[in-house]
């Protein structure tokens, strides 16, 4: 059993960040700049930023409030939220920007740069969630920059060797993460951190607040699917059929969660929890096929389909899961990645079988 109160963090977390952020202003002195083409910088600002405040918006408020459920934690969820999302960033963009570096000799920062590495902090966010409430802030920061460097890498590989696209890449971050956090789960377990720790109680109030997370996150999750959808691309139509497929996937998902919510409830009632993640299972799923989504109806489906799995999931399987695996937030990360693996390729193969026949 952890101690009530943990130690003071004045020697550990102070020089860590300090020694970062020394690190970081060295490295944007002698290896980054400003895109300096003024055309360019126009065309990223009409393009790019009003999803930028979009995205911004999803990771500081979103999942800042999304933290806030422990009783112990409660709104330092948020501050814990925006401390690793303002150096992540940063990492973000030294990672993203090496390839730069290697061909160009600088780092250039536009706007699409800085949605790529608010993007990359999302998905260190999900990681950290696993383990919130088991962790110190000085533990969050650091599994953030290794978890941001695996996820750089990850997409490199898969774009250099396996040819896959980079928006296809990038919109895996919530797998990557996903798994990343089950990862740390897995590692960071002992025997007898299965019993609910003090620190991992959840009231009302704090339940309520965290589902203020959840709205910010429904409202802007289009603009975070979007975002990066090259508007110069042939198909002129590919980034508003992308907000209109992420939007109707939300919408049915958030009904159909309500809806199996009560249905399974013994006194009738919405579930609390289901409305907190499972409201959000279609933006989850169409982001990762959102390349094979064409038509409504097959948007619509997916947002059915991710919120019933989801909210049955939930109510039947999750004990035996979190019990498997040892882990409070096994279900919500290794559900959702099966289900999203499995979407993905159902979902491709339907479409080339489609284009054969047709």
């Amino acid at each position: 059993m952890a101690p009530q109160y943990a130690q003071s963090l004045r020697f550990r977390l102070p020089p860590l960040l300090f020694f970062l952020q020394t690190g970081f202003i060295v490295v944007f002195i002698f290896y980054v700049d400003i895109e300096q083409n003024v055309q360019t910088k126009q065309h990223a600002f009409n393009n790019y930023y009003s999803e930028f405040q979009d995205v911004h918006v999803m990771v500081i408020l979103g999942f800042g409030f999304l933290a806030t459920f422990l009783v112990r934690y409660s709104f330092s969820g948020a501050g814990f939220t925006l401390l690793v999302a303002a150096m992540a960033v940063q990492w973000a963009v030294i990672l993203n920007g090496v390839e730069s570096m290697y061909h160009r000799g600088k780092i250039w920062i536009n706007m699409r740069s800085l949605v790529v590495a608010e993007m990359c902090t999302a998905s260190s966010l999900i990681a950290i969630g696993a383990v919130l409430g088991k962790t110190n802030p000085v533990h969050l920061l650091l599994i953030a920059l290794l978890e941001i460097s695996g996820f750089v890498l990850n997409g490199w590989l898969l774009q250099t060797f396996l040819k896959v696209q980079f928006l296809n890449t990038i919109m895996l971050l919530h797998i990557f993460g996903a798994f990343f956090g089950l990862m740390l789960s897995w590692v960071l377990y002992r025997q007898g951190s299965e019993q609910q720790h003090e620190k991992e109680k959840i009231d009302r109030k704090t339940g309520l607040f965290s589902v203020m997370g959840t709205l910010f996150l429904w409202m802007f999750w289009p603009s975070f699917n979007s975002v990066l959808v090259e508007v110069d691309h042939l198909d002129r139509g590919r980034s508003l059929r992308a907000v209109y497929s992420t939007y109707l996937a939300l919408a049915v998902s958030a009904v159909t969660a309500a809806g199996f919510s009560v249905l399974t409830s013994p006194q009738g009632k919405l579930n609390l929890f289901h409305i907190q993640r499972c409201t959000l299972a279609g933006g989850v799923a169409i982001g990762v096929a959102m390349s094979a989504v064409h038509l409504p109806w097959v948007a619509m489906a997916i947002g059915f389909a991710a919120a019933l799995i989801s909210t049955l999931g939930s109510r039947y399987i999750k004990v035996r899961i979190n019990k498997f695996l040892n882990c409070p937030w096994a279900f919500t990360i290794s559900y959702y990645c099966f289900f999203l693996f499995q979407h993905y390729i159902i979902t491709i193969t339907l479409l080339k079988s489609f284009k054969v026949n047709t």
